[in-house]
Order: C-alpha cells, then structure tokens, then sequence
C-alpha cells in the first residue's frame, strides 16, 4: 500500500519533472548493476567518431554512486524543476522542454572547453538560477542554516558543493547558462528594441501543449448545454 501510494504521488508530479527524475534515477541504479559509468560520460570523439551518441544525454543523468551527493542533487533537481513546471511554466510544457534543450546544447559546447565529463550538476544550477531570477523576493532556508532571498541560492549551493570537494567549474557553467536563457527570455525582451529570441519551435507546441481554444469560436446549436446540462 505504501509503495501505491508513493507511485500515485509520483504520477501527480508534472511531466518534465517526473520523467528528468525518474530517467537520472534509473541511470544510477544501472550504474550498480548494468553499466559503467565509462559508458554514460560525454566524450565528443566516441559521439562523433563512434556514434554513440547516447552520451550526448546520458552526461546529464548520472549524478554520481549512490550517497549524500546524488541525494542532494535530487533532492534540488525535483524540487526546483517541478517549482519551475509549476510556477512560471506552468501550462506551457514545450517552453520548459526546449529550455532543456537549450541549456543542455549550450553547457555541451561550453564543457568541450573545459573538458567536462558529466553536465547533470550543471543543469541543476541552470534550474536553480533561473527560479531564483524569477522569484526574487522568496526567503529560502537552506538546511535550517542560513536565511536569504532566493537570488543568493546557486551561489550558496556552489559553495556547498565545495565543501563537498566538488569542482565549482560545473555550477559556475550551470549558474552562466541559466543566466544567459534569464537573460534572453526575460529581460532582453523587456529592453527598448528587444524582441523574444528564445522561439520554441512549433513541433513542440505541436506534440507538447494542450491546443488553445479560439475565442472567436461559437459552438454550433447542438454542441451547447441544454438546460438538463447547465
């Protein structure tokens, strides 16, 4: 009854959220008995050259073994990617995909630069930063420790995972991507001359979003409620 339970909460989840969630759960759990981890990490020539282009999204999955770390970084993938699904997405399912995709393109050619493996800890910052950019006066407590406006929370989690021993280049990669789509999508468009850069493509909108009913539309005499109906 209780694992019924937890599957029937797990279903209400959104959909992003649910499916990120459960594909980096499900990596890490072939990881301890299928996989290894040699065979998930981005390597551009074995992408290329071997067209194994599994890499190309199996980077963002694999948050590490088992432990505090890949907790913690599940922790903050479903909270904030479901807040985000939630809040400012909410009703607008292809947005959010391709903000994915956006991200996920954009952090791949940048850690070609700076020989970054795995990407899924950068994403998270991604995620992060662009809630916080949007719910600017939200108080957060983080771990009972510390109080501050939602703003500061990449950064207080970057310097957490130091503490941990973790490169800081991966959130620092996350943090500047998250404000790069911040940037186009909220802001630029808000400038004297700006225009919307970030156009979710329509094949999206197509498969993704719920179709927008017309206002214009008048139903025909039989399609409206009779008065048994109302």
């Amino acid at each position: 009854m209780a694992w019924q339970g937890l599957a029937t909460e797990f279903l209400q989840v959104p959909a992003v959220t649910r499916t990120y969630t459960a594909a980096c759960i499900l990596t890490t759990a072939a990881v301890l008995e299928l996989l290894s981890p040699f065979q998930l990490y981005f390597n551009p020539h074995l992408v290329f050259r071997k067209f194994q282009v599994w890499r190309l999204i199996t980077n963002f999955l694999f948050f590490g073994p088992l432990g505090f770390s890949f907790f913690f970084n599940m922790l903050f993938v479903f909270r904030y990617c479901r807040m985000l699904e939630e809040g400012s997405f909410r009703g607008r399912t292809a947005d959010f995909v391709f903000m994915f995709l956006f991200g996920g393109l954009l952090m791949t050619l940048l850690g070609l630069l700076g020989s970054l493996f795995f990407l899924g800890q950068a994403l998270t910052a991604m995620l992060v930063y662009v809630w916080s950019r949007r719910s600017p006066g939200v108080r957060v407590n983080f771990f009972g420790l510390l109080t501050f406006q939602a703003p500061f929370l990449p950064w207080a989690l970057m310097g957490f995972s130091m503490l941990l021993g973790n490169s800081i280049l991966v959130d620092l990669l996350g943090i500047a991507v998250g404000h790069v789509y911040y940037f186009l999508e909220d802001v630029f468009p808000n400038q004297p001359g700006g225009k919307r850069l970030l156009l979710t493509p329509s094949f999206l909108k197509l498969l993704l979003d719920a179709p927008e009913e017309d206002p214009n539309y008048r139903p025909l005499p039989e399609e409206q409620p009779g008065p048994l109906q109302q």
